[in-house]
């Protein structure tokens, strides 16, 4: 995509700005789901130095992959742990020894390396039309704009003053909407004295190694079923955000680094991190600036913030968990409504592929979950199969051939 001459230059608004988003997209990451990583834990029976160590490790890992990709690209590459896969091992880690699942988070990162270099992965994702690309993000992100206003019927006080300063800030001055509504919940909350802090304690995290063990058993329950999972459900809606976004960064690149970064950080109790799918739409989208040439500062901060985070183990991200549920939907919400709304106009603009865009953001939306996959890629199947046969000639001419007969 096209840059400004004057990209390299940065000025204190191209940097606060996306430095918020950056911000705002982990704070949604630790508050949201990185409770699964800690039930996971649980169920694997780790103790409080190994599971400290997963955290470091995951952290550490997704901070300096986002942070590279963003600085080499000059785009905003979000990195994010796999959260359907996080939620997989919940159960997974129960009947499986650590080090074989260590072993088989290996054998899984192994194989995004080899998709990566071999090219394949960047073709599929080029023969996906860009309604149906953007009726499976607006389905994917849908949820979490409900989410805005479903917790007003939850916490009406927090979630309806978040609401009313959003608007009141983006009919002001739009482009502190995101940044106003985070300071203003922020400090809601201290006034309140609802974030409880005073269990915490500051500790320095230190990676735990586990020697891996490898079993056929363990690739084919876990490193299989991983794989799938992070490659339907975090990769393929990820590559679609930056699409949709207008970056044209190679896919191929993205997944090697990230497949590398798996394996090396596997052994210290890292599952998987990949393309994160959307808390980067907060970061790739207008709010966080609306030259799109100056959201890959974005990429950076976030990087950044993973990193202190990693550092600090556990204790920061628990600070981000003690926040309400309630702040932390409906901040992810009101920070997504662009994105929300530009998909929606995208999927809907062409009439000839209108039905099945709809289509793909209703099955997507829908949040099917099939065989152990994710509704992301399930939304996508459907999608691409309403568009096949809606669109493509001789699937369209091969269906309304019966018809013709009847006639």
């Amino acid at each position: 995509m096209a840059r400004s001459p004057s990209s390299h230059v940065l000025r204190w608004y191209d940097i606060v700005h996306p430095v918020v988003a950056g911000l705002i997209s982990v704070i949604v990451n630790y508050g949201g789901t990185f409770i699964l990583v800690f039930q996971a834990a649980r169920a694997a029976g780790l103790d409080a130095a190994q599971t400290a160590s997963w955290v470091w490790s995951v952290s550490i890992g997704v901070g300096v992959t986002g942070m590279l990709l963003s600085w080499r690209s000059r785009e905003p590459i979000i990195t994010a742990w796999s959260t359907p896969a996080a939620a997989f091992l919940v159960t997974a880690l129960a009947t499986t020894p650590y080090a074989e699942a260590v072993g088989a988070y290996m054998v899984s990162a192994a194989g995004f390396v080899l998709l990566g270099v071999s090219g394949w992965f960047e073709r599929v994702i080029r023969i996906v039309p860009p309604g149906v690309a953007a009726g499976l993000l607006a389905g994917i992100l849908l949820p979490f704009g409900v989410g805005a206003f479903g917790g007003l019927s939850l916490d009406p006080w927090l979630a309806g003053a978040l609401i009313v300063a959003y608007l009141l800030i983006k009919r002001w001055r739009a482009r502190y909407a995101v940044v106003g509504i985070l300071v203003l919940g922020l400090a809601l909350l201290l006034v309140q004295d609802r974030v409880e802090l005073s269990g915490l304690h500051w500790a320095i995290a230190a990676p735990v190694f586990t020697a891996p063990a490898f079993s056929l058993n363990a690739v084919l329950s876990v490193a299989l079923p991983l794989f799938l999972i992070t490659l339907t459900g975090q990769y393929m809606p990820g590559m679609l955000v930056l699409r949709g976004d207008g970056f044209r960064t190679p896919a191929n690149p993205i997944l090697t680094l990230t497949g590398l970064g798996s394996l090396l950080m596997a052994p210290f109790g890292s599952h998987a991190f990949t393309l994160a799918a959307i808390t980067a739409a907060i970061c790739t989208g207008r709010e966080s600036h609306e030259d799109p040439g100056r959201r890959w500062v974005a990429g950076v901060a976030a990087g950044v913030f993973y990193v202190l985070v990693g550092v600090f183990g556990v204790t920061l991200a628990a600070v981000f968990m003690a926040f309400p549920s309630t702040f932390i939907s409906t901040l992810a919400g009101l920070a997504l409504l662009g994105t929300i709304g530009g998909s929606l106009a995208i999927a809907l603009a062409d009439a000839r592929t209108r039905e099945a865009a709809l289509i793909t953001f209703l099955a997507a939306s829908a949040n099917i979950t099939l065989l152990g996959i994710g509704g992301a890629f399930w939304g996508l199947v459907i999608g691409l199969l309403a568009h096949g046969v809606l669109n493509v000639g001789w699937l369209r001419g091969a269906a309304s051939a019966p018809a013709a007969k009847q006639r």
